[in-house]
């Protein structure tokens, strides 16, 4: 073990990344369409496109969140005005929390009972949501009043 450590430069310790089954509140999971993540409700035989999300914690709330064995990384994009989800390939446990340009993949999750949300750390006040509407892209928000958007999430660590 100890070769190991002297091998990785700085000292630096991999993340260890766990894998979760996400659902919204209103049972709605998520899935890979078109290279977007999607919420929707799947059926079988298509229970098998069911995402599972990858989660590396970096402190006691932040955490990497990604799919695809951590390969696509989730991250919050601002383009002007607007705020948007995207996924881009990159390995989770080669992000550094110390680092300002991942701040974009750092996400900040509140549990409360069973229930999960995840703040963008890079955009403050916005939100991963879905929307009422199934089979719609996986988003952020930063209106926690509108009916129409769901910010609360089942996070199950994956057996």
């Amino acid at each position: 073990m100890a070769s190991e450590a002297a091998c990785r430069p700085f000292g630096r310790r991999p993340y260890k990344m766990q894998s979760f089954r996400i659902w919204d509140i209103n049972q709605k999971t998520f899935y890979l369409r078109n290279n977007q993540l999607v919420a929707g409700y799947l059926q079988v035989p298509n229970t098998k496109l069911e995402e599972k999300i990858d989660m590396v914690p970096i402190d006691l709330h932040a955490v990497f969140l990604g799919i695809h064995k951590g390969k696509l990384c989730l991250s919050c994009v601002k383009s002007g005005d607007d705020i948007s989800l995207q996924l881009e390939a990159v390995n989770i446990t080669e992000l550094s929390k110390n680092k300002e340009q991942n701040k974009r993949f750092t996400f900040i999750r509140s549990d409360s009972g069973p229930i999960t949300s995840f703040q963008s750390a890079a955009c403050p006040g916005w939100f991963l949501c879905t929307v009422v509407e199934a089979d719609q892209p996986v988003r952020f928000t930063n209106n926690l009043e509108d009916s129409d958007m769901v910010t609360k999430f089942y996070f199950q660590e994956d057996q």
